[in-house]
């Protein structure tokens, strides 16, 4: 038996509202919603998805990290073609621009509507 990734999982306190968020995004396919867990997936794709779990709890890191608070685990980097038009794309559905940035053009962190991070960059950033 052979071992395959098949999704990377946020927690939310509301899966289905954060599912939108990404489906619009990134123009995914929802594969299956209940009110605790979603599933989306590239069109046509057998490539790995992304699912949304129910965390009551969640709490959205700091960033850039300092020690002692919540730490970023993992983010999202999410390539596009054109780097304002997706940031302004973002916003307008509830994600939010970083004021720290690491890089100084070709990326931009950010975080979606429950405050995880995630970057926007253009290819070869």
């Amino acid at each position: 038996m052979s071992a395959n990734l098949a999704a990377t999982v946020l927690g939310t306190p509301d899966p289905p509202r954060l599912a939108d968020f990404y489906r619009e995004l990134l123009g995914w396919v929802e594969v299956s919603r209940e009110p605790e867990w979603v599933r989306l997936r590239p069109p046509e794709s057998e490539r790995p998805g992304l699912s949304f779990q129910l965390e009551t709890d969640h709490v959205p890191p700091i960033w850039p990290q300092q020690p002692g608070s919540q730490q970023m685990q993992a983010h999202l980097d999410i390539a596009v073609d054109d780097l304002d038009r997706e940031v302004e794309h973002a916003v307008s559905m509830g994600a939010s621009v970083e004021s720290y940035q690491p890089q100084p053009e070709g990326v931009r962190v950010m975080r979606d509507p429950d405050g995880h991070l995630f970057c926007l960059f253009l290819p070869g950033f």
